[in-house]
């Protein structure tokens, strides 16, 4: 029997989502230890020289990056496929995926979510308002308007659900929790399609276990998860005192 899959990361983020995504649609089995970069110890240091989540071990194999770990689980699973067959759609569908985890991360989770959330709630800090006042009437409109020509009018960009779906539905559910939404009015294929892929029996799973720790203390997320279900580890990599560093996942 293969050993099952950890994956370090916590449910909040949305490039730990994307993997537990393609975990959940693909049915694998895995573990989590459901900690953020800013707590991570030694340990985690040594298998995430960045300190960026997610990381997957599966065996003696560590991974490292969102992209990199959910195209190692396309290529040990294939099926479902999460990545268009055509090659030209598949191209288009990795674009959309560094899109969304370099520019579209950079507004809504550099300058929104990070200045309102962690900043805030991990650091005592207050937010650089004018920082999250430009990024929502600039940058993130920007980023809107340029996912909107990509959106269809129904169904998934490339036919079936892919990896693009699903990373762009996983940045709008970060940010809903610092109360950001898509202005359907003004978007609204990109709002549906983030309505579409939300909705979905897994994503749903996973929300059910992202709200069981939204507004609780980092130091009872555990035991949080632990009631609502969540596979965690026995162990964890994760202290009691958080550590600045780069404001940036992976």
């Amino acid at each position: 029997m293969s050993p099952r899959l950890i994956l370090i990361g916590n449910y909040v983020s949305p490039y730990v989502r994307k993997v537990l995504a393609c975990l959940e649609l693909k049915g694998l089995d895995y573990e989590i230890d459901p900690i953020t970069p800013f707590i991570g110890d030694d340990r985690f240091t040594e298998l995430s020289p960045l300190r960026r989540i997610p990381v997957l071990i599966d065996g003696d194999l560590v991974l490292n990056d969102s992209s990199v770990i959910c195209q190692y689980l396309e290529d040990r699973s294939a099926q479902p496929s999460l990545y268009p067959a055509d090659i030209a759609e598949r191209a288009k569908a990795r674009w959309i995926e560094e899109y969304c985890d370099t520019h579209l991360a950079g507004a809504l989770i550099g300058k929104l979510f990070y200045q309102k959330a962690i900043r805030r709630h991990f650091f005592q800090e207050e937010a650089d308002e004018a920082l999250v006042t430009h990024a929502c009437a600039v940058e993130i409109p920007a980023t809107l308007d340029y996912l909107e020509r990509w959106a269809p009018a129904d169904g998934y960009l490339f036919g079936p659900l892919s990896i693009a779906d699903i990373s762009i539905a996983s940045y709008f559910r970060t940010a809903s929790f610092v109360r950001y939404a898509i202005d359907a009015d003004r978007w609204p294929r990109t709002a549906a399609l983030v309505a579409r892929v939300l909705s979905l029996p897994s994503l749903q799973k996973l929300a059910k276990l992202e709200d069981a720790v939204l507004r609780v203390p980092f130091a009872q997320h555990r035991d949080a998860l632990a009631a609502a279900g969540a596979p965690l580890t026995v162990d964890t990599m994760a202290t009691l005192t958080p550590r600045k560093g780069v404001p940036r996942f992976a």
